[in-house]
C-alpha cells in the first residue's frame, strides 16, 4: 500500500492521450513508455514524433512494446526511425527457435512514467480506433485509464524496470532519486503481475468473495473461468449487486460467442449483463462497496491472469470508487442488458446492426489464446465429466467433435500429412530442450567454478534448493500478509 498519491481517473482517448503528450512534452530527464500496441497511423506518428522531439532535447527515452502486438501493425521503419533518432526501442519476447511457444507469454503493460513524478497506467494502447473518426461517423474506444502522483510512482516504474530487464539488459545504475513526495492523500497499490503467477487472478476471486453490497465490472475479452464464475455467483446469491459490462461488437470475432457461452450460468445466479453498444469497450476495470476499484490492462480471462504481464492499480479511497460507479452507470446508458428469457439467453431491444469496431486493435494472439483455452476447458469437461456443462455450451463440444473427425479422416487418408508435421514439431521441440539443457549446464558449472565473495569455490548444489524454498516461503507470507492488510475486511470477517 502506498499513501500520499493524488490520482485522476482519464476517460478515452479524449482524455488519456492529450494528458499523456502533455507529461512527455514536459519531460526533462526520462521517459519509460511501456506499450503493448503502437499502430503505425497518426496516432502513432504523433506519439512518435512527441518522444522524438524530447530525445533530441537531451530527455533518456526507453521504449518497450511487444512483438505479438506489434506484428503488422508497426514496420521495421518506425522503430528504426525512433532508434536513429536517439530513442531506446526494445522488443519483448520475438519469437525464438530455442523457445517454441515462447510468444504465448505478452507485455500486455500499458504505462507511461515521466521524471519519476508521473505514472499513467490505462488500458488504452496507440492507434486510431481509441481516437475513433468523427468525420466519418465512426466512434472511439470506450477506455478507461488514470494519471498518478505521489510515491505510487516508483512502484510503476520499478515494474518497467523489470520488463524492461526481461527484453533486455537491466536499466544502467543510476542515482535514484528516491520515493516522490505525497502529492495526494489516495492509498493505493501497484499490482505487477508476470506469468505463471496469477496474482490478479486471487485478487479478483478475493473481491468477489469479500464484496457486501456491489461489484460492478468491465471488461473487453471476459471469459471466465469455472472457479471465477462460481465466486460471481456466489456472490450474486449471497445478495451482492453483481454486473458484468462486456462488448456487443468485437474486434476479435471468435470472442463474442465465447464470452456469450459464458453468460448462462451468471445470469441464472442474478448476476447482470450488460453488452455495450458502441463502437467497443476496451476498457478492463472493476468498483466494489463503493470505496474499492482497479484500472488497468488485466482482462478477465486466462490469458492475461496467467500468460502476460499485466500492469493494474488498486485504489482503496471512496472520492475515487464513488467516481468510478458514476462512470459505470453513466456507460450503462449505452449499453443493452442480456436477460434469460424462455430459457434462452436473450438481447432484449438491441439494435438490429450494431456498431463494429472502427478497426482492429491488434493483439488478437492473447484473446485467441484466452478463447482457445476457454474451448478447450469446454471439450476437456465434455470428454471427462468433470463438470455440469451448460445447454449454452453446446456448439462447442459439436464444432469440437467436427474439427476432431475432419483430422482423423485427414490422418486415415493421408497418414504422412499428418505425421510430418507432428514429427517436425515435436523434432523442433527436442532440439530447442537439449540447447537450453546445454545452456543451463554450462551455466551452472560457470557458476560452481566461479569463487564466491569470501574465495571458496560454490561446489554444492544443494543449498540453492534450501534457498528457493526459504525465498518461496517469505513470498507467500508477504503475498498473505499484503492480502490481510488490503482494507477488505477479511480478518473481522474471519472472526465473524
Amino acid at each position: 500500500m502506498r499513501d500520499g498519491n493524488r490520482v485522476t481517473l482519464l476517460r478515452d482517448a479524449s482524455e488519456n492521450y492529450p494528458a499523456w503528450l502533455n507529461a512527455i512534452g514536459s519531460a526533462r530527464q526520462t521517459i519509460d513508455f511501456e506499450m503493448y500496441i503502437i499502430h503505425e497511423d497518426a496516432q502513432g506518428q504523433l506519439f512518435a514524433d512527441a518522444l522524438l522531439r524530447k530525445a533530441a532535447e537531451g530527455v533518456r527515452v526507453r521504449l518497450l512494446y511487444d512483438w505479438m502486438g506489434g506484428f503488422h501493425k508497426t514496420s521495421a521503419r518506425f522503430w528504426n526511425r525512433l532508434r536513429a533518432g536517439g530513442i531506446d526501442v526494445r522488443c519483448y519476447n520475438s519469437p525464438r527457435f530455442d523457445r517454441p511457444l515462447g510468444w504465448i507469454s505478452r507485455d500486455h503493460r500499458k504505462t507511461i512514467t515521466v521524471d519519476s513524478s508521473i505514472a499513467f497506467v490505462t488500458g488504452l494502447c496507440v492507434g486510431r480506433m481509441w481516437a475513433g473518426d468523427p468525420s466519418r461517423g465512426i466512434d472511439p474506444w470506450r477506455d478507461t485509464g488514470i494519471d498518478i502522483r505521489g510515491p505510487a510512482v516508483a512502484d510503476v516504474e520499478a515494474a518497467f524496470g523489470e520488463a524492461w530487464a526481461a527484453a533486455g539488459g537491466p536499466l544502467p545504475d543510476t542515482p535514484r532519486r528516491g520515493t516522490p513526495a505525497a502529492a495526494g492523500d489516495v492509498p493505493l497499490r501497484v499490482v505487477a503481475t508476470m506469468p505463471n503467477t496469477a496474482g490478479l487472478f486471487r485478487v479478483d476471486q478475493l473481491v468477489a468473495a469479500m464484496a457486501r453490497t456491489t461489484l460492478w465490472l468491465t471488461d473487453a475479452y471476459y471469459a471466465g473461468t469455472a472457479a471465477y464464475v462460481q465466486a460471481l455467483r456466489a456472490a450474486a446469491r449471497d445478495g451482492v449487486d453483481v454486473r458484468l459490462l462486456v462488448p456487443g461488437a468485437s474486434d476479435i470475432p471468435l470472442i463474442r460467442p465465447l464470452s456469450r457461452a459464458g453468460y448462462r450460468p451468471l445470469l441464472e445466479a442474478g448476476i447482470r449483463v450488460f453488452e455495450w453498444n458502441g463502437s467497443m469497450i476496451h476498457a478492463k476495470t472493476a468498483v466494489a462497496d463503493g470505496r474499492w476499484a482497479r484500472v488497468g490492462s488485466t482482462n478477465l480471462n486466462l490469458a492475461s491472469w496467467l500468460g502476460n504481464r499485466e500492469l493494474d492499480v488498486i485504489v482503496e479511497h471512496e472520492p475515487f470508487a464513488r467516481e468510478m460507479e458514476d462512470m459505470y452507470l453513466h456507460d450503462l446508458g449505452n449499453a443493452t442488458e442480456v436477460v434469460l428469457q424462455r430459457n434462452r439467453v436473450r438481447v432484449p431491444g438491441a439494435p438490429s446492426r450494431r456498431h463494429g469496431p472502427a478497426t482492429s486493435g491488434g493483439g488478437s494472439g492473447g484473446r485467441v489464446a484466452a478463447g482457445a483455452m476457454r474451448v478447450g476447458n469446454t471439450v476437456a469437461a465434455a470428454v471427462t465429466n468433470t463438470r455440469v456443462l451448460e445447454s449454452v455450451e453446446a456448439n462447442i463440444p459439436l464444432i469440437g467433435g467436427a474439427i476432431f473427425a475432419l483430422i482423423a479422416a485427414i490422418a486415415f487418408k493421408y497418414p504422412r500429412g499428418v505425421a510430418y508435421p507432428i514429427g517436425g514439431f515435436l523434432a523442433w521441440l527436442a532440439v530447442a530442450l537439449l540447447y537450453r539443457g546445454l545452456q543451463l549446464s554450462r551455466h551452472r558449472k560457470t557458476e560452481r567454478d566461479t569463487p564466491d565473495r569470501n574465495g571458496d569455490h560454490n561446489t554444492s548444489p544443494v543449498p540453492a534448493a534450501n534457498e528457493t524454498h526459504v525465498r518461496r516461503a517469505d513470498g507467500i507470507a508477504g503475498r498473505d500478509s499484503t492480502i490481510d492488510s488490503a482494507g477488505l475486511g477479511i480478518r473481522d470477517r474471519a472472526k465473524e
